[in-house]
């Protein structure tokens, strides 16, 4: 029968060998606040202290709990089955989106140019409202032109997207800012992000070097020698290009937390924040209306190359729009070269770029998001993913 101090060792050892990273000092803590009754003489008191001391991560706490039910009330097996059950129905979807071969075939034929000739066509010759019908711009039809009705690789004029079969969209853009001044839930994002850092020492001798001042102390035998050194600082800049509209509205939160904790951070030597649809174009815009716009050229000349880019989308759209000269969403824009060419060039200045995405990682098999993938090393929006992402980019 072991006692009690063997048990409880016991319950650090298995921590441990869980990969929970908890240190002598934090154990002893532990020790501590149990001499000081703080767990209430309980089985559930002692978990919620234990917990709390020991666990320096959110990410440790199903671990944790996993760990305290086998060494304290014997669940171990049955458990782990049961988890691991879940785990293979959740890892074997059901694709939500059954895209008919036909349609699939329509959309990866769509002469994009000739249906932006024949829109503008359109505009000019029509006069009054239509709904219903096949050719002009309507609501509830079979046109190419319009929003309501249903038509595949045609342009959605205004309304909300129904079916994801446009190939653009010509509407107003009325996409919201991300939000900056997000307290809760960022602060796991914020720590992640801090791993993003070069130091090098640089400015003037006022920080105190504390290791060398013992040691010229201690061989100017006790007589106090003080030696200062330059304060380390962050070298690198971040350019957080985002996403906005369209298919990233379910993501809004999740972004809004990112922006958050990077607007926040006060460790980079500069830092910048920029908006684009679906893809980078020539253009991108410093704020979310789309109204003030920079062109990529000049953002680009504008950094070094050692500037870290992050992209931040979920990179599903019609192939058409990083392939194909006039593929951009939206109809107006006009571009010099496909939305795969821009991405080429951020990718060719700058020497640490990523893409970060919010979506599921079993819908990273599209066509678009693959295309992506050759470019940009990809990441999920998530604590574990941003903090890999860090690592990758210093």
């Amino acid at each position: 029968m072991e006692d009690h101090a063997g048990i409880f060792l016991g319950f650090f050892f298995r921590l441990r060998e869980r990969k929970i990273p908890v240190s002598i000092t934090e154990w002893m803590t532990l020790v501590d606040g149990l001499a000081m009754g703080l767990h209430g003489s309980s089985l559930i008191g002692f978990y919620s202290l234990a917990r709390a001391l020991l666990c320096k991560d959110e990410k440790y706490f199903d671990e944790f709990d996993r760990v305290f039910a086998e060494h304290f009330k014997g669940i171990g097996a049955d458990g782990a089955v049961i988890e691991e059950d879940v785990r293979r129905w959740l890892e074997a979807p059901v694709s939500p989106f059954q895209l008919d071969p036909a349609l699939r075939k329509v959309l990866d034929n769509v002469d994009v140019e000739k249906l932006r000739e024949l829109f503008e066509q359109r505009l000019r010759e029509q006069q009054e409202r239509h709904d219903g019908g096949g050719r002009w711009i309507g609501t509830g039809g079979t046109s190419p032109f319009g929003h309501g009705g249903y038509h595949p690789g045609g342009i959605r004029v205004g309304g909300e997207g129904r079916w994801g079969s446009a190939v653009q969209v010509a509407a107003a853009r009325r996409y919201r800012e991300h939000r900056h001044d997000l307290v809760l839930d960022t602060r796991q994002l914020s720590v992640a992000l801090r791993k993003l850092r070069v130091l090098k020492r640089d400015g003037s001798c006022d920080e105190l070097d504390l290791c060398e001042t013992i040691d010229k102390t201690a061989r100017e035998a006790g007589e106090l020698e003080l030696v200062f050194r330059s304060p380390r600082k962050n070298e690198i800049g971040l350019i957080l290009c985002m996403d906005v509209g369209g298919s990233m509205e379910p993501y809004r939160h999740l972004v809004d937390l990112l922006f958050s904790a990077a607007h926040r951070s006060r460790h980079f030597k500069r830092f910048a924040h920029v908006y684009f649809h679906n893809c980078v174009y020539g253009e991108v815009y410093t704020d979310a209306y789309f109204r003030e716009s920079v062109s990529t050229p000049d953002l680009i000349a504008q950094y070094d190359r050692d500037t870290r880019v992050v992209l931040v989308g979920d990179a599903y759209m019609y192939p058409g729009e990083l392939t194909d000269r006039w593929g951009a969403i939206q109809w107006e824009d006009r571009n010099e070269a496909p939305g795969i060419v821009w991405l080429e060039r951020l990718t060719d200045h700058f020497r640490h770029t990523a893409w970060i995405n919010p979506m599921g990682e079993r819908m990273w098999h599209a066509p678009s998001v693959r295309m992506i993938r050759r470019l940009f090393p990809m990441f999920p929006l998530t604590v574990e993913g941003v903090e890999t992402l860090a690592q990758e980019l210093t």
